[in-house]
């Protein structure tokens, strides 16, 4: 099985191991010592970007889409179990094995690839949390975009206190996210049977060329390629047993901390299009596709004060907290694939203004409704990098030459593949219809 080699720096070095499990600890309270990465991972499965595509979703062709959620979903479990049981049982994230086991060519070219994900998501973050600050608190979209600039002081002031405090900042947004949505479930009063018949999938959703767009959008705002390699680095600040069992136990307990919060993201994603369908298309408004026009929207046609702000609310939380993880999986790919540290704040600004300038030109150009569809674009963007993350994770969990006893069993192996066909197939299906 493939070690970390001397010269191969520790992944998050400053919080490797630094949450210790208790010893003897057993049930709820040895999953809650292992709780907290998922949740992490979970940000990235409902930032903004899954606002935009939800909402088009949802407003365009009621639930329909929601079997596209709720099979991403499912995708994105798999994977993220599978990046679990790489950085438990290697010791390395994926982005360090991609290094340890690929020629520099390959190794350099997959690295573009995750840097120009990251770019694209931290696009997202920042339309998002701009389009939050400005129905808000009235702050034009253009100033939004360039005061987003200064969220990397929130990093800074976060890591201070520890790894296990982060988490707990993050988890808390979630559940604010998550309330406000509740909140906005129960406003909407959708049908519950056009609901469970919208996660039956349908041919239409391949055949209709609009339809796969944004599904394709949705897929690519919930398997996001930078989750794989974040949560291979994150599971391992917890201090567990280096032997066969603690690895074991710790592959266990982070893969079903995985899932719970991955869970929680698809009550998200799935109460955004959910809202937008009982809203906007039963009353036949198809054409909500902004975020800025749900705002507006939302209170007059829900007939309930406040609905409109707590939408902005859950939009900043969520903003704020992709903002966090972004981060955190930009350091990751940057030390794993090229062994570089930068001061986290000049990471953070380096990719923040990559992805400010085109944000402030197309907002600049077009205004609300260009941001939003700049919005759909970089989901699209990161789905069409998805494979070049999913390939190489399948392949080296499914390598007992790299995972030793770790390695996938078959079953697992062939579902990952699998997925990862999907994945290619409907990103060709998209390329095909561009083209």
């Amino acid at each position: 099985m493939t070690a970390p080699s001397a010269a191969t720096p520790r992944s998050l070095a400053e919080s490797h191991r630094s949450i210790a499990i208790p010893a003897g600890a057993t049930g709820l309270r040895r999953l809650g010592a292992f709780m907290g990465p998922g949740f992490l991972v979970a940000v990235g499965y409902m930032d903004p970007g899954n606002w935009a595509t939800d909402i088009a979703g949802g407003s365009a062709f009621g639930y329909a889409l929601l079997s596209v959620i709720l099979l991403s979903n499912l995708m994105a479990i798999v994977l993220q179990a599978l990046s679990v049981r790489l950085g438990v049982a290697t010791g390395l994230d994926l982005a360090q094995a991609c290094r340890a086991h690929h020629s520099r060519t390959v190794a350099i070219g997959l690295w573009l690839v995750a840097e120009i994900a990251i770019i694209a998501c931290d696009l997202a973050e920042v339309l998002g949390t701009a389009i939050a600050l400005k129905l808000l608190f009235g702050l034009p979209l253009t100033w939004g975009v360039v005061v987003t600039a200064l969220d990397v002081f929130l990093i800074l002031a976060l890591q201070r206190f520890g790894f296990r405090k982060l988490e707990a900042f993050i988890i808390a947004l979630l559940l604010v996210i998550a309330a406000c949505f509740a909140f906005e479930l129960v406003a909407a009063q959708p049908s519950v049977p056009a609901v469970l018949r919208g996660l039956i999938p349908t041919p239409e959703i391949v055949t209709d060329p609009a339809r796969l767009y944004l599904a394709i959008g949705i897929l690519g705002a919930t398997v996001m390629p930078h989750n794989l390699y974040l949560h291979s680095s994150i599971v391992q600040t917890r201090a567990f047993d280096q032997d066969d069992a603690g690895k074991a136990d710790a592959i266990r307990m982070a893969t079903l901390d995985g899932t719970i919060a991955l869970g929680l993201a698809f009550f998200i994603n799935a109460a955004i299009l959910i809202v937008a369908a009982a809203t906007f298309h039963t009353a036949g408004r198809t054409d909500v596709a902004d975020i800025d026009q749900a705002y507006q929207l939302l209170s007059p046609m829900l007939g309930v004060a406040g609905a409109s702000v707590l939408f902005a609310v859950a939009l900043l939380a969520s903003g704020q907290n992709s903002t966090v993880t972004g981060t955190l999986a930009g350091q990751i790919v940057m030390e794993g694939f090229l062994h570089l540290r930068l001061p986290t704040w000049a990471r953070r600004l380096v990719t923040r203004l990559l992805a400010i300038v085109p944000a402030v030109i197309v907002v600049g150009a077009s205004g609300d409704r260009g941001a939003t569809q700049l919005l759909v674009l970089s989901q699209v963007v990161l789905s069409l990098q998805l494979p070049f993350a999913v390939v190489p994770l399948v392949r080296f969990t499914g390598s007992r030459r790299v995972m030793g006893r770790f390695v996938s069993p078959a079953w697992l192996r062939a579902l990952a593949w699998l997925i990862g066909a999907v994945i290619i197939g409907l990103n060709a299906t998209l390329l095909w219809g561009m083209i």
